[in-house]
């Protein structure tokens, strides 16, 4: 067996191999139609193939070519990203996507030391209102908008 070379790769690699097959596994029970009628499982699979092949590469560079040991985690941003997809969940159905795209980004921001406030809000703002247009207007897609807690107003 050769020599590993590029632990970092190869955790890279397997990684992204683990991410295809739980995805192959999710829509294994979705018909994937055909190139004249596509289904819901054909974009996924197709997608999950790529990533596996990408990890697939990886894993070959691991024990090919030179690269950098693994160094320590930080799970600081993990976590604070799935803290903030976990409040968007949360808050998409109670409050409306006005408030749970904002409260999110604004979360999920604070993931890295490198986002300065000023912009996250900005950036935040300017992502809630074009998603709003994209989704909501544009392709007519069916979230809610506003809801207003106590009251039976909804946008």
């Amino acid at each position: 067996m050769p020599a590993l070379r590029a632990p970092r790769h190869l955790v890279a690699g397997l990684a992204l191999i683990a991410l295809a097959a739980f995805a192959l596994w999710a829509v294994s029970g979705l018909s994937s139609g055909t190139l004249r009628s596509m289904g819901p499982a054909m974009l996924p699979r197709a997608v999950a193939v790529a990533i596996g092949g990408c990890g697939l590469i990886f894993v070959v560079l691991g024990f090919t070519q030179k690269g950098e040991p693994l160094a320590p985690w930080d799970l600081r941003g993990p976590l604070i990203v799935a803290a903030g997809m976990a409040v968007f969940a949360l808050t998409i159905r109670t409050l409306g996507f006005a408030i749970a795209a904002p409260l999110a980004m604004l979360i999920i921001g604070r993931g890295t030391t490198e986002v300065r406030p000023k912009e996250l809000v900005i950036f935040a703002a300017a992502m809630t209102t074009f998603c709003l247009l994209l989704f909501r207007y544009l392709l007519d897609q069916p979230i809610p908008v506003l809801i207003l807690p106590g009251t039976t107003i909804e946008f």
